[in-house]
């Protein structure tokens, strides 16, 4: 059968109601085939329940960079101290609520999906672990693009979702399911219909689910509780529809604290929740100066 038209999504991250309402909006639309490109799981409290979904619809998916980390926990392929630190305890939570079945379905997806003139990864051609988005420079989306080897390139993993032509095709970001950064808290992926100037025509979807059904699920699980700050942030995130929990790490380095549930309210200050990345950006780059210039602390007074 010649396939005409594709839904595609990613970054569920252990979000099932979004899912579930993705899967039901699809489920309307009339679409030959359904694609996922990575992070089932990760950053969330249900990623048992998401894998084994995504296995029973027995969709055409690929592994990301949440799958990874995951697996290296279940592996014992990570450092010791994140065993026991508490800023990795929600890793643990997550990575210990997956089963072996689950683990041995995440373990053998495929770094990339080729169909055609099509060709779906995770992040770049190069690595699930770097994505592409609005701050990529025009000169490094057109090498991804053409690394990626085919017209249509598909990517995720910056929760953003985004569509830009680079002269010999598409570059089409499908944004997240489960958390979005663009500002938009509804469950987001792409439908491609054949058509238009590069053989597909995309159209960006946006669906809302119940957003309060999660934050009961993060405290029914004992996700929240276990899972300490980086819980705290990833609820957040979800509520805002924006980036936390990777400022809150990068600011914990900076400021030389433990990026622990105690510090969240320093952090607050710093940048607050929906704050402005490029905000943050500017007011880190500046910290980091001043560190610089104050220098390393007198040996005498430590």
């Amino acid at each position: 059968m010649t396939v005409r038209s594709l839904a595609i999504f990613a970054d569920i991250h252990a979000n099932l109601p979004a899912l579930e309402a993705v899967l039901d909006d699809i489920s309307r639309q009339n679409v030959d085939e359904v694609l996922v490109g990575g992070d089932l799981v990760g950053r969330g409290p249900e990623g048992s329940a998401v894998a084994k979904r995504i296995r029973e619809l027995g969709f055409a998916t690929i592994g990301g960079n949440h799958e990874d980390y995951l697996l290296d926990f279940r592996g014992r392929r990570v450092p010791d101290e994140w065993w026991t630190s508490r800023e990795w305890a929600a890793a643990r939570w997550m990575a210990e609520e997956l089963d072996d079945d689950d683990e041995a379905y995440l373990a053998s997806l495929p770094f990339s999906l080729e169909r055609e003139d099509l060709i779906l990864i995770h992040g770049t051609p190069d690595s699930n672990r770097d994505g592409i988005g609005p701050w990529t420079s025009d000169e490094q989306i057109k090498d991804f693009h053409t690394a990626g080897g085919r017209p249509i390139l598909v990517c995720a993993h910056t929760h953003r979702p985004m569509l830009q032509e680079t002269g010999d095709g598409l570059v089409v970001n499908v944004g997240s399911v489960g958390l979005p950064f663009n500002r938009d808290q509804r469950a987001q992926y792409a439908i491609l219909r054949r058509g238009g100037r590069w053989g597909w025509e995309v159209e960006m979807r946006q669906v809302p689910y119940d957003v309060d059904r999660v934050r009961k699920i993060y405290q029914e699980t004992g996700f929240r509780e276990a899972g300490g700050a980086t819980a705290e942030l990833l609820l957040l995130e979800l509520e805002h529809a924006s980036p936390l929990l990777v400022p809150f790490i990068k600011w914990a380095e900076v400021t030389g604290v433990e990026a622990t549930t105690e510090q969240l309210e320093d952090f607050f200050n710093f940048m607050p929740p929906g704050g402005r990345l490029r905000d943050f950006a500017m007011s880190i780059r500046a910290l980091e100066a001043k560190d610089k210039v104050a220098g390393p602390p007198n040996a005498a007074s430590d």
